[in-house]
């Protein structure tokens, strides 16, 4: 058993550490995120179950954008977040359009037993504000070019409107 652990890249010295959710992460040209939202509920029946807005917003923009807006699809979540010029996410870096959040506590055991695996971390880990989730998050590249967003849990917003 050992070995088989060893060749999946499980090492016994390796820290336990559970997730809760993974989540797939959709971009959407900004300031658009919000229609998307509204068209999956309609297209779907989504249920949008909480929103974090970006306090940072230009002068000509109406309502804040949507660093990410967590809808309900069956049994499943999918991130909606909208895509700005600024944004370092692979969509807009030349990447795979595609981000992975995976939800758990131990943000920065996650990110350290994927690294030991063969991953390669980016940034620091991100409270509040900055973090798509709304709590804290650290971002990281798996070997075949894929970005995944590990993140605790955040606060809830109870104002969702849309």
């Amino acid at each position: 058993m050992a070995q088989q652990d060893a060749q999946n890249g499980v090492s016994e010295n390796a820290a336990a550490v559970s997730f809760v959710a993974v989540k797939p992460q959709l971009f959407v040209e900004a300031p658009k995120a919000n229609d998307a939202v509204l068209f999956y509920k309609a297209a779907f029946g989504a249920e949008e179950v909480g929103r974090t807005l970006n306090s940072k917003r230009k002068a000509e923009q109406e309502l804040p954008l949507i660093l990410s807006a967590e809808l309900k699809i069956g049994g499943s979540s999918v991130l909606v977040s909208d895509l700005v010029e600024d944004s370092t996410s692979q969509a807009k870096t030349g990447g795979n359009g595609v981000v992975l959040c995976l939800e758990t506590e131990d943000v920065e055991g996650a990110i350290a037993k994927a690294v030991s695996a063969g991953a390669v971390a980016e940034g620091d880990v991100v409270e509040g504000e900055g973090a798509c989730c709304g709590g804290r998050v650290g971002k990281m590249k798996d070997p075949y070019g894929f970005v995944w967003q590990i993140c605790s849990p955040g606060k809830k917003s109870a104002d969702v409107e849309a």
